[in-house]
């Protein structure tokens, strides 16, 4: 499942590393404590929230990764060698004005010919693959384990009680927000009429002086809406109905045992049964909006004058459609890690996850087949504010906190753009074993399909923004390692000693360095600097 939902109501310490994989010592650049940085009183204007991300924690007191410095002080006109980064999401926007240019395509292979030139399986495969076929919506896999009625099925009564809990909950959610969005709207239109235009705004509403009961009460359906964190009528009816349509999506499609959404033909159990989907990566709907936002963060053309700057520039982006509105199949994910892996990938994101797996160890081969392979895969940590120490995740590279398979995987937190407290997102899974780093993920402004541009939130957006700093090293410094890389990554973030809020439970606090394996948030400037040195 994309992890994502909806939401409601540069500098390093000096040290000495030697963990980068090549044996060599590495000697950071000497500054000041990163936590003696103050904290930010004022509101992030407009750039800095669409931004923020690229921001530099000294100079903006905002835990950015410093990119915009990076390009600045580091990479300057320096030229770097083209990387392919693979995108296994929902469709991808390849037409999109901020894309259209990064994209990966497919050289050995004629388009439009019905004919697999490059015989690699898979024919006018020109911009990546579609293992989704015409499908989208599609159910959780514990839904699928009890769908097949196979009560040996070792995880069958976890899953029996997982949906009995989660239907209950979702049906209870559905109505929660079926109400709160027709108050609001109501209000909305109440007010808009005593007003006199639609565009009124949180002070027009505060200036209102009348005795008529239908407006005091839609005032304060509205300023109790203003008074948890909505300054805007139409944002917050906008929000209240994605989670309308999050939670009917979940009961008709995620967790009805009777729809089947699998249309490609393929037998998702045997996975010797390939060739299935088809070439078209785009969107099904404008509201498959996830894979375009992703690739937007990791490559939208950067300096263009157009909505959003990615991380990475010299990115060629390979788009494979893999992730339903529902858990992935095992199957799907595999084949498309092996796609990534023999067509050029050096790094591949994955922003989905799951906590139930059929097939789990077909998508730990396919990971260590990419690190096997020198292929960097950054995985998103997941959103339930759970500890992944305690509670398996899929995809990953070990089982039960055991060796791992691979010494390329990257497992991706996310950040809020706010240093202090609540700088870790509350939704944001962590683990000391794994979770190897921190990034910004939460409140990301990116690319959405039709050029349009839009923030969502998620440990989907912080893996890409890993994504994002591991190409820029490869792009500039190619010689080292996939191994190396991801050290590097983890060695040169900064390592903050601030207590912030675990899980979004204000009486869960804990030094930030107790989250993730490396203690740090990713810096895309210390992590170039490491790069040139051990390069060296």
């Amino acid at each position: 499942m994309k992890l994502m939902k909806p939401f409601m109501l540069s500098v390093l310490v000096a040290a000495t590393l030697s963990s980068c994989g090549g044996g060599a010592d590495i000697v950071s650049t000497p500054v000041e404590n990163i936590d003696s940085v103050a904290l930010k009183v004022s509101e992030l204007t407009e750039n800095e929230k669409q931004t923020w991300g690229h921001l530099d924690l000294v100079k903006d007191t905002i835990p950015g990764m410093s990119v915009e410095k990076t390009y600045a002080e580091i990479i300057k006109n320096k030229k770097g060698q083209s990387v392919i980064v693979a995108v296994i999401d929902s469709g991808i926007d390849i037409e999109h004005e901020d894309l259209n240019g990064v994209l990966w395509t497919n050289k050995k292979e004629i388009p439009g010919n019905g004919i697999d030139d490059d015989k690699n399986g898979y024919v006018d495969d020109i911009y990546g693959w579609n293992f989704l076929g015409d499908a989208y919506d599609e159910q959780l896999e514990y839904v699928r384990i009890l769908a097949k009625g196979d009560t040996t099925d070792p995880q069958y009564a976890e899953a029996q009680a997982e949906y009995d809990k989660e239907y209950q909950e979702t049906v209870g959610r559905k109505a929660q927000y079926d109400q709160i969005y027709e108050q609001v709207k109501s209000a909305d239109d109440v007010i808009a009429k005593f007003i006199g235009k639609e565009d009124y705004t949180k002070e027009d509403v505060q200036a209102i002086e009348t005795e008529d009961e239908s407006v005091t009460k839609a005032m304060g359906v509205l300023n109790f809406m203003y008074g948890n964190g909505f300054d805007d009528t139409k944002v917050a009816l906008k929000s209240i109905k994605e989670g309308v349509d999050y939670f009917t999506d979940k009961l008709n499609y995620n967790l009805n045992k009777d729809f089947n959404g699998r249309t490609t033909g393929d037998n998702p159990d045997d996975l010797s049964d390939v060739g299935y989907g088809n070439n078209n990566v785009m969107p099904s709907e404008k509201g498959e909006s996830h894979g375009t936002h992703v690739a937007g963060i990791i490559a939208a053309e950067r300096g263009n004058g157009k909505g959003a700057d990615g991380v990475a520039n010299n990115v060629q982006i390979m788009s494979l459609r893999a992730v339903p509105n529902g858990d992935e199949y095992d199957k799907d994910i595999a084949l498309a890690i092996r796609y990534a892996v023999d067509n050029g990938a050096s790094i591949i994101n994955g922003s989905f996850g799951k906590y139930y797996s059929t097939h789990s160890d077909w998508v730990r081969d396919a990971i260590k087949y990419a690190s096997d392979n020198d292929v960097i895969f950054v995985n998103a940590a997941g959103n339930e504010g759970i500890d992944l120490d305690q509670k398996e995740c899929y995809p990953n590279d070990q089982v039960n906190n055991g060796p791992e398979v691979s010494t390329t995987f990257i497992t991706v937190g996310a950040l809020e753009p706010k240093y202090g407290a609540n700088m870790v997102a509350g939704f944001s899974n962590y683990g000391k074993i794994n979770v190897d780093v921190l990034a910004p993920g939460a409140k990301i402004y990116s690319t959405t399909p039709e050029n349009e541009y839009d923030t969502k939130g998620g440990t989907s957006m912080a893996a890409p923004a890993v994504a994002g700093v591991a190409a820029l090293i490869r792009s500039y410094y190619p010689k080292l390692s996939g191994a190396q890389v991801k050290q590097i990554i983890m060695d040169s973030g900064l390592a903050l000693s601030t207590k912030v809020v675990v899980g979004g439970d204000t009486e869960d606090v804990r030094p930030i360095g107790e989250l993730s394996k490396s203690s740090k948030i990713v810096n895309a400037y210390n992590a170039l600097i490491m790069a040139d040195q051990l390069s060296k």
